[in-house]
């Protein structure tokens, strides 16, 4: 059994407890893509725990693997590993790997991201973590490879061939070029290669070789479908595809292999950073969604923008992902919330849309057209079944699903691990 599972919308939807949730049933658990820009929150039994690059099955007994696909902080990684085993969760080389080709992202990286954003007249809303330029590394090839960091010779050979490039450009955004010969930087580098050497892993090799004994994978993406580097609002994305697709080409995995992609979906949506959000509520509504949701960033702390479901995303979500099923999470933040509405299509220049326009830019003057339900005001969050939910929830919920044709698998009630139930 393969499954993948993507954020349908603009991230932030609640896959790190959906993939917790569901690790149980499986096996491996692989990051596909994305860097510690992307924050997974799980939450058991009141606890909650804060990932970024440990795929958030860490809690079960499944195999964990970080794929070639992905840009690693290796500071982040190794921070990330030592809160966990303060928690009690050890995390070593039998339960975590992570593949010899992942790019690693070093501090020139977020030096260049850092000094380009700040440049830069119109935003983009990066994390200033080295993310975009680590995958600019790896399109040109100047990338150093987790297999580089855990051979101090290569490390320091590999660092020696780059050192006039990246000095220059660094110099050349008004930065201090001297960053490439800092051995205090470099001599961590080496240590966080030797801790993590025995870590070094073939993932391709192991998934397909998982797949073919019958074994269940679980492919976790970060971000959403709108944040994909290709189909997404351009130039308000990250720098790696975020859909479905990418799982199979970034892990070397034949699309043939996949049995389910599951796709993640808020019951509202939201958005950190800059770029285009049509339903965007710049009012009370959307301070009551964002308090009650918590919509704050996981990785940055940044505030979510926070607006009303929309669908013609949803649709092109689907279309760009093959969802099979679709998971429906926060649906109890929109407890006393009249009416509820739901943008069923878009005005732009007088033309109705019930599909995105490609551009960006025309995106951003689309007006929405809503259809409105009728609200609860009920609390959710000890809720079990569809049964058990007030009519206005259900009949929420059955509108949703019956607009994107997709049956919904499970529904999330509240952060914690037992608040969602399988519908």
């Amino acid at each position: 059994m393969f499954t993948i599972i993507t954020g349908s919308q603009f991230g932030d939807e609640g896959k790190g407890k959906i993939v917790d949730l569901m690790a149980g049933e499986y096996d491996l658990i692989v990051r596909f893509q994305g860097g510690d820009n992307a924050g997974h929150t799980v939450v058991v039994n009141g606890k909650k725990y804060k990932l970024h690059l440990t795929p958030s099955g860490v809690l079960y007994d499944a195999r964990l693997l970080i794929g070639p696909g992905t840009v690693m902080n290796p500071q982040t990684l190794a921070r990330e590993l030592d809160t966990l085993a303060e928690d009690g969760t050890m995390v070593d080389e039998k339960k975590l790997g992570i593949d010899a080709k992942t790019s690693i992202i070093m501090p020139y990286h977020v030096e260049l991201d850092s000094l380009r954003e700040s440049a830069r007249t119109e935003k983009i809303g990066t994390t200033k973590r080295g993310i975009g330029y680590a995958y600019i590394d790896k399109v040109a090839r100047d990338e150093v490879q987790m297999a580089d960091l855990a051979d101090e010779a290569r490390l320091r050979k590999r660092l020696e061939d780059l050192k006039e490039q990246k000095a220059a450009q660094i110099k050349s955004m008004g930065g201090d070029p001297h960053i490439m010969e800092d051995e205090t930087w470099i001599k961590q580098y080496i240590e966080l290669g030797r801790r993590f050497a025995p870590y070094v892993a073939d993932v391709s090799h192991e998934v397909n070789t998982a797949l073919d004994a019958g074994k269940n994978v679980l492919a976790e993406g970060a971000q959403g479908a709108f944040l994909d580097v290709i189909h997404g609002t351009q130039k308000f994305v990250t720098s790696s595809s975020c859909i479905a697709g990418s799982a199979c080409a970034n892990l070397g995995v034949g699309p043939t292999k996949v049995d389910e992609v599951l796709g993640i979906v808020k019951a509202y949506i939201t958005r950190v950073g800059e770029g285009p959000l049509p339903t965007e509520l710049l009012d009370s509504t959307g301070e009551q969604i964002q308090k009650a949701g918590g919509e704050f960033g996981t990785t940055t702390g940044r505030p979510r923008r926070c607006g009303w479901f929309d669908l013609p995303l949803a649709k092109k979500s689907i279309a760009l992902n093959g969802y099979t099923h679709i998971a429906l999470t926060k649906l109890d933040v929109l407890s006393g919330i009249y009416p509820l509405r739901i943008c069923v299509a878009y005005e732009l220049d007088g033309v109705r849309m019930e599909y995105p326009p490609e551009s960006t830019f025309d995106l951003a003057r689309c007006k929405p057209v809503y259809e409105d339900l009728t609200g609860w005001d009920e609390d959710l969050t000890a809720i079990l079944s569809m049964d058990t939910l007030p009519p206005s929830a259900r009949e929420y919920v059955d509108r949703l699903e019956s607009l994107l044709r997709v049956p919904f698998k499970y529904i999330s009630v509240g952060p914690g691990r037992e608040q969602t139930f399988i519908k």
